[in-house]
């Protein structure tokens, strides 16, 4: 007889990155959708107090729920997008062309460095080098 090694649990996968908003979940999972290649659910409609945007490649989906509490500060969390057959700065164009809001510019002179700028609802989030740069 052999003592039976107990299976070890797999650590957890990200299943969300849930964003609270103040204002309609579904016009920020629209803005977060076109800007990363996504669409609401079926089932999302503007009003609803939560939009969903699933990943197709089977990443973490992302869930906007409404909330009472306006941002106030700082994210302590936000996401950082490398951008895949376009440059940073064509990146950082399309957002903006879409609604987001630069931040702050901290690309180097060597191009390295991210760009920060704010989606609809004020939340920071970064464009590192792309692909193409």
């Amino acid at each position: 007889m052999t003592d039976a090694v107990p299976a070890t649990p797999a650590a957890p996968a990200v299943h969300s990155i849930t964003v609270d908003c103040v204002g309609d979940p579904y016009e920020l999972a629209v803005f977060w959708g076109a800007l990363l290649g996504r669409t609401p659910a079926d089932d999302d409609r503007p009003g609803d107090p939560e939009a969903l945007l699933e990943d197709p490649e089977g990443g973490p989906r992302m869930l906007f729920v409404r909330v009472p509490d306006p941002k106030a500060v700082k994210n302590r969390l936000h996401l950082d997008l490398r951008p895949r057959g376009r440059t940073r700065a064509e990146e950082v164009e399309r957002a903006l062309s879409l609604g987001a809001t630069l931040s702050a510019d901290h690309v180097r002179p060597d191009g390295r460095g991210w760009v920060t700028l704010l989606d609809p609802q004020g939340n920071e989030f970064c464009v590192e080098r792309g692909e193409l740069d």
